[in-house]
């Protein structure tokens, strides 16, 4: 295959299989398991906004820093958040590492978190955050 061919589907290019576990992930599971982890990291933001540990003036920026831990430290560790475990995905490397390293999973977070960068992809369906950190969500 020359650079400039398409691939005959998303992910070929990057070695993986067509369907089936390890293939790469739709975009409607990927936002679903977002959906799951934000749902989450609201209500431990309200718990703790129940037990008074900041007010409801700096809610919004719990809930994102509660995302933002949740995600690092779950790809981190096991290479799927809580939210790409229930619709069975997960993150892995493209360069055949065996785990997600902290500075990848800390990078994927800060572009995600900022939401324009997911919003560009390729024709993989990769986005920019995935790109960048040389990852992919597939399926488990």
């Amino acid at each position: 295959m020359t650079p400039e061919s398409r691939s005959a589907y998303p992910g070929e290019r990057l070695g993986l299989p067509e369907s089936g576990p390890g293939s790469l992930a739709p975009m409607g599971r990927r936002l679903g398991a977002l959906m799951i982890d934000w749902l989450i990291s609201y209500g431990l933001a309200a718990l703790a906004l129940r037990l008074g540990l900041f007010s409801e003036h700096t809610l919004a920026t719990a809930v994102l820093a509660i995302w933002f831990v949740l995600g690092v430290v779950s790809v981190r560790l096991f290479g799927f958040t809580p939210g790409q475990l229930v619709l069975g995905l997960q993150v892995v490397t493209v360069g055949g590492r065996a785990s997600v390293g902290i500075v990848r999973a800390v990078v994927r977070g800060v572009l995600v978190g900022t939401v324009v960068p997911a919003l560009f992809t390729d024709w993989d369906g990769r986005g920019l955050q995935d790109r960048l950190t040389a990852t992919a969500v597939v399926r488990r």
